[in-house]
């Protein structure tokens, strides 16, 4: 395996679905991607923002394993970074199976914590019909999403591709990610 590296950043200052690629993206503590429309101390996601406006922003910064790509490529689905909506796209990292509160550290200084899942919503079928049931897996313990992983910004820096990523787990026990 690879190691965890930062394959692509992106981000837009609406709330769009796809996020277009860039050069580089600055982290801003306590607040998310400078210029990304969902960067704030408070909910920026407009569902979540219409029924309590006041409630953290658990969702500064939202990363997809680039890996889901290719498992999507193998169902017929071509998708690349940033098309659906996250800010970084990483590289030989099994964001799923980090627990709650794990911390990477993205480039030099910025550092951002794992809160919990994305919950893939309808507009990803905008991308391609069917692609939110193939980012869905159900087993018997329950529903997979696949879709990515939201964290808040602990640390403030500049993230660019080929950027290293470095990973501190939480204290034990550790707490499964549910979505956020």
């Amino acid at each position: 395996m690879t190691a965890p590296r930062v394959l692509a950043v992106c981000k837009s200052p609406g709330h769009t679905m796809t996020k277009p690629r860039t050069n580089s993206v600055r982290l801003i503590e306590g607040i998310g991607i400078e210029g990304d429309a969902h960067a704030g101390a408070t909910v920026k996601h407009r569902s979540r923002a219409a029924k309590d406006p006041t409630l953290p922003n658990l969702r500064q910064v939202h990363l997809i394993h680039a890996e889901l790509f290719d498992e999507l490529m193998a169902k017929g689905f071509s998708v690349n970074p940033g098309q659906m909506g996250e800010n970084i796209t990483t590289a030989g990292i099994d964001l799923l199976s980090l627990p709650r509160g794990t911390r990477l550290r993205l480039g030099a200084s910025a550092t951002i914590e794992i809160t919990g899942l994305r919950n893939p919503c309808s507009q990803i079928d905008g991308i391609q019909p069917g692609l939110m049931e193939a980012v869905l897996e159900r087993k018997p313990s329950g529903l997979v999403r696949k879709s990515g992983v939201m964290a808040i910004v602990l640390a403030s820096g500049e993230v660019r591709p080929d950027d290293p990523i470095a990973i501190a787990l939480p204290p034990l026990p550790h707490e499964p990610l549910k979505p956020v």
